[in-house]
């Protein structure tokens, strides 16, 4: 669900500062699901935020957005952490532990919160509040991660075809669009830099690759040795994805935060 923290943490700034109506931000959220719930992780950040707690009958979405502007939020942030790598996260092991098993979580520093999705239904993104630290975190340039995906590219493709266990799959480009296909198509402010859009969008390809890797185990690996060599020639290309879609998002946010300048 990337891209259901990418999205909020977007439009959420976008509104945060009067780039985007409110029910802008709803609206761009139920291509994603039809239904956001809200709840707080603990007692102490639902007094704090006027949330409900976790285990109670959740809020709607605008409740959260209330709750941000109330805290002094003014931009966001997308965290990718992946086991060993909690990039973007600071706060309680409750927070960590629940956004790596989400994989992701939106991040607004300035509020010392940080919300993570979760799809307790179909058709549903229930956001759970945490207490975050209020460190923004390490900011990754886009130039520099849009060229560590290249090269990590480049390095998984020459080492899985010196692994020879690259297998052949006649409908490998089929099975890629269908799942491109699938995948919503979230709508985005004005003011979304064109770069940001492209990056996200070669990000997505390359992890719907990575998703169809993953489902074709052990992917022509002859001896678990190979299928182990497979996976670290991959690893670093997931990383890749994770670092180009985060910059992506901080490169829209740090254009949409910028005031708006009056002739």
């Amino acid at each position: 669900m990337a891209m259901a923290s990418a999205t909020l943490t977007i439009w959420a700034t976008a509104w945060l500062n009067g780039k985007a109506a409110a029910d802008d931000v709803l609206d761009a959220l139920t291509t994603l699901a039809d239904r956001h719930d809200v709840v707080a992780a603990d007692e102490t950040t639902a007094a704090e935020t006027e949330l409900p707690v976790a285990g109670k009958y959740p809020a709607p979405l605008a409740r959260l957005l209330a709750a941000l502007r109330t805290r002094g939020a003014d931009a966001g942030s997308l965290a990718l952490p992946a086991p060993g790598d909690p990039r973007g996260l600071g706060g309680s092991g409750a927070l960590v532990g629940a956004a790596l098993n989400a994989g992701e979580a939106s991040v607004f520093a300035a509020a010392g919160l940080a919300l993570v999705p979760d799809s307790p239904a179909d058709d549903v993104v229930r956001w759970t509040v945490y207490p975050h630290s209020g460190d923004a975190g390490e900011h990754v340039g886009i130039s520099e991660a849009e060229q560590a995906l290249t090269e990590a590219i480049r390095a998984s493709a020459a080492t899985l075809a010196d692994l020879d266990v690259a297998r052949e799959r006649p409908d490998a480009h089929d099975a890629l669009r269908v799942r491109l296909r699938r995948a919503p198509s979230p709508r985005w402010p004005d003011g979304m830099p064109g770069r940001a859009l492209r990056v996200l969008q070669r990000a997505d390809e390359i992890a719907a690759i990575l998703e169809l890797a993953a489902a074709d185990e052990p992917g022509g690996a002859v001896s678990a040795s190979a299928a182990r060599h497979r996976a670290n020639a991959l690893r670093p290309l997931d990383t890749a994805v994770r670092q180009a879609r985060r910059a992506a998002v901080g490169e829209a946010v740090r254009l949409l935060a910028q005031p708006v300048t009056r002739p």
